[in-house]
């Protein structure tokens, strides 16, 4: 019923910068809140950064100074640009919603995108 579709993601130099975007469409009543996760081989799955519908963001430590989170509503779209990379920063880099649906709108449910490779190395 939702499909949260991401781009963006690919092979940068350490220092460059990517912008990722991620779209939701489906039968949306309300988006809740947004955010980016990210994990790398062996590690498990961790928060970058959150958005809510109101435009408040929060970041994980590792990432603050150097990422940055938005949203377009009207687009139901959620974005992290990525500025400094590191190679720590590698990783598949999935989009999260929280979304209301038209058929339910009295409870929220999560949801995750396919997931895109970002890869920083020289």
């Amino acid at each position: 019923q939702v499909q949260l579709v991401e781009s963006g993601g690919g092979l940068v130099q350490p220092g460059g910068s990517l912008r990722l975007s991620c779209a939701a469409s489906g039968s949306i009543f309300r988006l809740n809140a947004m955010g980016w996760y990210r994990q790398a081989p062996g590690n498990q799955r961790e928060l970058v950064a959150g958005i809510t519908s109101g435009g408040s963001a929060n970041y994980a430590d590792s990432v603050k100074g150097r990422f940055t989170i938005s949203r377009d509503n009207a687009k139901n779209t959620v974005y992290l640009q990525m500025n400094s990379l590191k190679p720590d920063d590698t990783a598949v880099y999935y989009c999260n919603a929280d979304v209301v649906l038209y058929s339910s709108i009295y409870r929220s449910r999560s949801y995750w995108g396919q997931g895109t490779q970002v890869t920083v190395s020289s």
